[in-house]
């Protein structure tokens, strides 16, 4: 089989099992390097020339999230292309256990604040009102939207799971004016050209008005969703109830979020 051949029927099976465009488009990147590394495509796995493909990357930096990527795009393959019964048995790279990069309610007012196009600052708002990922924001039509419940259904995000997230009734005129006279099917956010916002012109959005700010944080996008859920467990929120509108599976991934706003810590005096 020609390794595009190859390349389609996995691309075709990922489909038929519903994996997220993003999982799809990730898998094929990290097999076609990997087919290219390996050269002679067999059906049973070479664990030792696996282990050095890996360690290859390790070597030249590239993160464990990534390299954890590739080892799972490899099993796939493995089990489910060519059905192999041999277990890869190598174990996946230790992640770091960094703190997500939270800001303040001052300084995500301070940043709102600064945006002067009202489309921009309804996407900004929103993104952190609901703790939405950057792609659930610019994915969002306005059927999804229940104004007089403020809760937004997000579909197909992360995992291909739907959740329902809510919003605050702050900017519900705000919404209702960007959506009047508009169809249900339409996105929420419409670029100048027509279709979508890009992830990437949001993401530009939040960075420039961040850069205005002169906050010195290394807030990206996705802050404004750890700030959400951070805000949420500092007013009382139970976290099963952030894990829920987070749509995380693990409620170990929102534990996280409490090691932010421990105010145990925070009341500690520095003996200084």
């Amino acid at each position: 089989m020609k390794l595009q051949e190859l390349l389609d029927k996995i691309e075709n099976e990922l489909k038929l099992r519903y994996y997220s465009r993003k999982t799809i488009k990730s898998y094929l990147l990290c097999l076609s390097d990997y087919f290219r590394y390996i050269r002679n495509i067999t059906k049973e796995p070479n664990a030792p020339l696996i282990k050095k493909y890996l360690l290859e990357k390790h070597g030249r930096g590239q993160s464990p999230q990534t390299v954890n990527l590739h080892l799972n795009a490899i099993k796939y393959f493995y089990r489910e292309i060519f059905k192999s019964n041999i277990e890869i048995n190598i174990k996946f790279a230790k992640t770091s256990n960094k703190l997500p990069v939270v800001l303040s309610r001052s300084e995500i007012k301070k940043i709102i604040g600064l945006i002067s196009n009202l489309k921009h600052k309804i996407l900004i708002s929103l993104s952190y009102g609901a703790g939405l990922r950057v792609s659930e924001a610019v994915n969002l039509k306005i059927k999804d939207v229940d104004i007089e419940e403020l809760t937004i259904h997000i579909k197909s995000a992360k995992g291909n799971k739907d959740r329902i997230t809510i919003f605050p009734e702050k900017i519900k005129n705000n919404i209702i004016n960007l959506i009047f006279n508009r169809a249900g099917n339409d996105y929420l956010f419409l670029s100048e050209r027509g279709g979508k916002l890009t992830e990437r012109t949001a993401q530009k959005v939040f960075e420039n008005a961040l850069k205005k700010s002169g906050i010195q944080k290394d807030a990206t996008f996705h802050s404004l969703r750890h700030s959400f859920a951070t805000h949420l467990l500092e007013n009382g929120v139970d976290v099963r109830y952030v894990q829920e509108l987070l749509g995380h599976q693990n409620i170990r991934t929102t534990q996280l979020y409490t090691r932010v706003t421990n105010p145990s810590i925070k009341k500690i005096k520095s003996p200084l």
